[in-house]
């Protein structure tokens, strides 16, 4: 690797003003203050005239020269300035900005001749410990660049020095070094003399901390006997922790085995979108709101109402609304219930935000537009009834018997099963016949 091999890299920014138009070239100068000092210019010209102030692609024009070789530990003043000069009649513009190269350890720099020569790429992976009072122990690993060394033990003064000649070079030594005053926390300094750099070499150091205790009597004699007196205690109190364990696990077992009896897999899954339409005689409080709770509360299930999404049904029109949400939708429920008495119609149906005064009866819309999936195989999975008394459809949706019922509660376990049978592969067989005639006729 050649001295020189590491450059400078200069670079610099032009003003977005009007005088770029007549700018032609850069001049750079470096000024290095050292043991010696040095002066190079450099001229950077411009292979055409500028024709915007900033580049096409946004931002300023930013130019940089790489050139300048980089001596150890040396001070650069750094300047540059336009040509030609924006006044012609008053003092070139120029700026200047300082630098100062690091030394050998820098981990660009300990790549450069003349410090690999002083060692920068020599690991010596010193340690040192405290022995005693008296002696301090150091260990390092031998250069291949020379095999005489000074190890010396500081602390506010030099409280030991020791000379090493190591023959085997690149393997580990080991030397003895006296000291005369307290040791540990002391620094560890390593001086080289290599054949390449002499009494200039890169020196190491490292951290003097006590040696580790070896050959120390085993004092457990008395210990051991206590504790062989604990065994007879300490068996039969890990038999009875272990006991209690395992009747805790059994229990929590069959404690998640009967809930997962209670609704199959639903607890486990994912929950999923559920469309519930439903006729406008129906109490909403009464009826549909106790559905809506009963299937986000027990089948996990997030539940598309009309009556929650006026604003949207308003915004869309209640064909689009439908025809989204039916797309968005896991299941579609068709809500049936025979459950409209004096109770409801006294309460329910005269309330505020009652969807008889309120609300448009999407039911026949839904049953219109969702029939033709009512004929297909591949769909009719996707649709349910539900009904809390007697099975009653009226003539004009009779085609709804084609779908799977569920009279609640008393089918609540298998109906939580069935909505999450999102896969589920219906045999239709004579009631598929039935609702394409049924269809066809509306």
């Amino acid at each position: 690797m050649e001295d020189n091999s590491i450059l400078m890299n200069i670079s610099w920014v032009l003003r977005a003003d009007a005088s770029i138009r007549l700018l032609t070239a850069t001049k750079i100068c470096v000024t290095g203050k050292s043991n010696f000092q040095s002066y190079s210019c450099v001229r950077c010209n411009y292979t055409e005239a500028f024709q915007t102030q900033t580049r096409p692609s946004g931002g300023k024009w930013t130019f940089s020269y790489i050139g300048f070789p980089v001596e150890l530990n040396t001070l650069y003043f750094i300047g540059a300035h336009n040509i030609p000069n924006a006044d012609m009649n008053g003092d070139s513009p120029s700026m200047s900005v300082n630098f100062t190269s690091p030394g050998c350890l820098d981990h660009v720099m300990k790549y450069k001749k003349k410090c690999i020569e002083a060692g920068s790429l020599w690991d010596p992976n010193i340690t040192a410990c405290k022995k005693n009072e008296e002696i301090v122990e150091v260990n390092f690993t031998t250069s291949p660049l020379g095999n005489r060394y000074m190890a010396f033990i500081q602390s506010n003064i030099v409280i030991g020095m020791s000379h090493v000649s190591e023959q085997n070079q690149g393997t580990r030594t080991s030397v003895l070094v006296p000291v005369t005053g307290e040791s540990e926390g002391a620094v560890v300094q390593l001086t080289p003399y290599f054949h390449t750099c002499g009494n200039d070499c890169i020196r190491r150091k490292g951290i003097v901390v006590r040696c580790p205790q070896t050959g120390a009597p085993f004092p457990l004699d008395n210990n051991r006997s206590v504790l062989s007196g604990w065994i007879p205690l300490l068996l039969p109190a890990l038999l009875v922790a272990t006991c209690v364990l395992a009747i805790g696990i059994c229990l929590k077992w069959r404690h998640e085995k009967i809930k997962k009896t209670s609704f199959p897999s639903a607890m486990r899954l994912p929950p999923i979108k559920i469309l519930v339409v439903y006729p406008s005689e129906i109490c909403f409080h009464h009826t549909v709101c106790y559905f809506t709770e009963f299937l986000q509360n027990h089948c996990r299930s997030e539940v598309i109402l009309d009556k929650w999404q006026k604003k949207k049904i308003a915004e869309m029109g209640p064909v689009q609304w439908l025809t989204t949400q039916k797309k968005a939708a896991d299941k579609v429920i068709f809500l049936l219930s025979n459950d409209v008495n004096a109770t409801c119609d006294g309460t329910c149906g005269k309330s505020e935000g009652s969807p008889r005064e309120n609300s448009q009866d999407l039911f026949p819309l839904a049953f219109n537009l969702f029939c033709s999936d009512l004929r297909s195989q591949t769909h009719l999975h996707k649709y349910l009834v539900v009904y809390f008394r007697e099975a009653d459809t009226k003539d004009d949706y009779n085609a709804l018997h084609v779908c799977p019922m569920y009279h609640l509660m008393k089918d609540a376990a298998t109906f939580c099963t069935e909505l999450f049978h999102v896969e589920q592969h219906v045999s239709v067989g004579k009631r598929f016949q039935a609702c394409h005639n049924r269809c066809s006729s509306l």
